[in-house]
């Protein structure tokens, strides 16, 4: 538990608790790497929808629907998660809900044609919107857990347990996809168990989170009015908190620049396997070597940029990383071998899990600490939209140009672009007492 130095925490704070929390990052992560990125896309664009053009842009607005049902309904959970002290009980239904669709994609490849592609969309529709709402509650115990100068380490700590426990889910489904193909057995044969393995490895991690991270938040007294209608009440207190944004300018700057960097993450995230696979020629089991590598170097930046960005201030930090994600677009659409790609995710890596957990350390260092969970509903809220905006316009793009992600990646750059430009107006220390006068 050295790992976890007292000076970084909020007084009474223990450190089984902020083990506890970091350990659901290490159990949702296996989620995002083996369903999002590594295995399960791939196999919809080249299994279930048999390559058709159109099938990276059906790939994309799946996930941009399940992002939009998290952008709709997340602000308000949040709210009401803070008003009834109830994140943990919302986050153990959201874990339930993404272990149990996770597992149904299991099923998808005894469909076939239309009813394949619908059915496999529409589980990962509803997967991928629970996660969205464990990522934003868990995200919301930070601030709880951490002081003002050890957010950036804290939040470090939990990207890089998540990388961790995504290279253990996806470790485990590459041997056992390299044993499949060793004796002859298809895609359609190891994918669903991978779906399978994938789902007992969050629900078992997420238990220890369940077992050690306590709810500090208290309710507040709330009217009998509000009672009778709870989410009436929660959706007032959002635009309650929109028509305050003044006083939070800071934080709103980091919002919107939080929806176009987060959207060029979220096309490496959505699409590294597809354009791995599709444009530089990697098989299978080399798609999964590469994510697997490139969550070491994810967990390896979370890790060391934590205490980099408590050292040297979390804007400069951040701007740091944007550099890098510019230099990985532009890399991965000039290259042509299989070893220059390797450049281009090493890259990407090191800038994935410093940039993400960069943005969780700012919000929770920007968020007013009585409304943590409807704050960090509004950072989902802006990190649900990027996703859209990003992995939509590669689809879009890539099925514009006749198939050529080339373009549609160098067009990636544009995002992270912007969002460097729209860091450079946030003053830290500015939002800071703002949120604090709260």
């Amino acid at each position: 538990m050295a790992l976890f130095p007292a000076s970084a925490l909020r007084p009474g704070v223990r450190k089984r608790e902020v083990f506890g929390w970091a350990m659901y990052d290490f159990a949702n992560s296996g989620y995002t790497t083996v369903v999002i990125t590594a295995v399960f896309a791939a196999y919809f664009v080249g299994g279930i929808a048999k390559g058709a053009p159109w099938a990276a842009f059906a790939w994309t607005a799946a996930l941009s629907v399940s992002y939009a049902i998290v952008m709709l309904t997340m602000p308000a959970i949040g709210a009401w998660a803070d008003q009834h002290a109830a994140k943990k009980r919302v986050l153990v239904f959201a874990t339930l809900g993404c272990v149990l669709a996770t597992a149904a994609l299991a099923v998808t490849p005894r469909f076939t044609g239309t009813s394949g592609v619908a059915l496999a969309m529409a589980l990962v529709i509803v997967s991928n919107a629970f996660y969205s709402y464990g990522e934003s509650l868990t995200g919301a115990f930070l601030p709880e857990l951490a002081t003002a100068d050890g957010m950036g380490k804290v939040s470090g700590w939990g990207w890089s347990f998540g990388y961790v426990g995504g290279m253990l889910a996806l470790g485990v489904c590459l041997a056992y996809v390299l044993w499949s193909q060793s004796k002859g057995l298809p895609a359609a044969h190891f994918v669903p168990v991978t779906m399978l393995i994938t789902a007992a490895i969050y629900g078992a991690a997420a238990c220890a989170t369940f077992a050690l991270l306590p709810e500090r938040a208290k309710p507040r007294t709330i009217s009998a009015n509000f009672e009778a209608d709870a989410e009436a009440g929660a959706w007032r207190q959002l635009r309650d908190t929109f028509r305050q944004a003044r006083a939070y300018r800071d934080f709103m700057w980091l919002l919107a620049c939080t929806v176009f960097y987060q959207g060029g993450v979220a096309v490496a995230i959505t699409l590294a396997a597809i354009y791995a696979e599709q444009v530089i020629g990697f098989v299978a089991s080399e798609t999964m070597v590469l994510i697997f590598v490139l969550n070491i170097a994810a967990a390896v930046g979370a890790f060391g940029f934590g205490y980099v960005q408590d050292r040297v201030g979390h804007k400069l930090s951040l701007a740091g990383t944007l550099v890098a994600w510019i230099a990985v677009c532009v890399i991965a659409a000039l290259v042509t071998t299989k070893g220059g790609f390797w450049w281009a995710a090493a890259i990407a890596g090191l800038s994935m899990g410093s940039s993400q957990s960069a943005g969780r350390a700012m919000t929770g260092y920007l968020a007013p600490p009585r409304q943590l969970a409807e704050f960090f509903g509004l950072w989902t809220f802006a990190t649900r939209l990027a996703s859209i905006i990003g992995p939509l316009s590669f689809g879009a793009i890539t099925w514009m140009t006749g198939g050529n992600q080339r373009i549609a990646i160098l067009s990636t750059a544009v995002l992270f672009v912007a969002g460097l430009l729209l860091l450079l107006p946030i003053d830290m220390q500015r939002g800071r007492q703002a949120a604090l006068r709260t």
